[in-house]
């Protein structure tokens, strides 16, 4: 037990840049209040930076019912060293159940070196969580891809505590934001030793998204090797035009050049759930169709009668490319102008 019976709570990592919370950070604040219902305990959320108090009311809003706020001007850029000393010191202190972080650039960094800090497991890339009970035990299984993606499996960690997994961003869906949520916001004064600080950001800059990210859009138009045989993207992005949607796609036409990484779809990429999900000339190979799952409707278009991508489809086109998306962007052109 903690020192002050906080054992059982669930913690979220609320990751933030330039004060702004990452929208990974709301979704698994739903899953977490899923998961601390199971356990009867108390949903958390950790906000670390300089000048960040202020987003202590939005993780509420989306349902923390306590934020521990560590926040220190020497705390302003991430620092691996640094946010995860204090992170762990924390956990040590009231020992949670549960700690999860969002698996973005910050949070895969993040996540070993607490877990290394405070003698736990870690499972990294998860597509679901969920409480099971293990040899009468409330226990958090870990869903990750396995095999090639060809298999799902359950990873458990009975001994050590807190259990701790990452998250892909759109995994999860971000919870309906509850108005004048009452909750408490703890102000915790890190211990901050100067040999954390060995190395020291001057300055981040990130790169501008010139197109609409693919997680936010309602129509996505994901591009397979398939569409190789069109010898370009010119097809694929006039069809996301006349639908307003974003262009996306899979690992071989990452290596190839023809989409650039946030635009990655699958296990190793982004997991998206748009309401129109067009998938052309990609197989379906599990470790990309887990890219999709929570698609509201899907169209598949590929060569291949029996390809896995049509199981996943709610309406399949069996055929070249070259032939169906020409009078395909006709009809749809003709539609909008009606």
């Amino acid at each position: 037990m903690g020192s002050n019976g906080h054992r059982g709570e669930t913690w979220i990592y609320a990751e933030q840049r330039g004060g702004r919370l990452a929208r990974v950070s709301l979704e698994l604040l739903g899953k977490g209040a899923e998961l601390s219902g199971k356990l009867g305990s108390g949903l958390v959320s950790v906000l670390v930076g300089s000048g960040v108090e202020n987003l202590a009311s939005e993780l509420l809003s989306h349902g923390a019912d306590k934020v521990y706020v560590i926040d220190d001007p020497r705390l302003e850029h991430y620092q691996n060293q640094a946010y995860a000393a204090v992170i762990a010191d924390l956990i040590k202190e009231h020992q949670p159940e549960i700690f999860l972080l969002g698996a973005t650039a910050i949070g895969e960094d993040l996540a070993p070196c607490i877990a290394a800090k405070v003698g736990t497991g870690l499972t990294a890339h998860c597509i679901d969580l969920r409480m099971e009970d293990c040899d009468g035990v409330a226990t958090l299984h870990q869903t990750v891809p396995g095999w090639g993606g060809g298999k799902r499996v359950d990873i458990i960690c009975p001994q050590k505590r807190p259990q701790m997994a990452t998250v892909k961003p759109g995994v999860f869906v971000v919870p309906q934001a509850r108005e004048n949520a009452q909750g408490q916001i703890v102000r915790v004064s890190p211990r901050l030793d100067d040999r954390l600080f060995r190395a020291s950001t001057v300055e981040i800059t990130e790169e501008a998204e010139c197109e609409l990210p693919i997680e936010e859009a309602d129509v996505v138009v994901a591009a397979g090797w398939g569409v190789n045989a069109l010898g370009n993207m010119d097809l694929v992005r006039e069809l996301a035009e006349v639908l307003e949607g974003a262009v996306a796609g899979t690992r071989p036409l990452l290596d190839k050049g023809w989409i650039t990484p946030d635009c990655m779809i699958g296990q190793s990429g982004k997991v998206i759930g748009p309401n129109l999900f067009i998938s052309l000339g990609a197989s379906g190979a599990m470790h990309f169709s887990t890219g999709f799952e929570r698609a509201k409707f899907v169209l598949a278009v590929d060569q291949n009668p029996q390809a896995p991508i049509f199981q996943a489809a709610d309406v399949g086109i069996v055929g070249d490319l070259r032939e169906v998306l020409p009078p395909l962007i006709l009809e749809l052109r003709k539609l909008k102008l009606a």
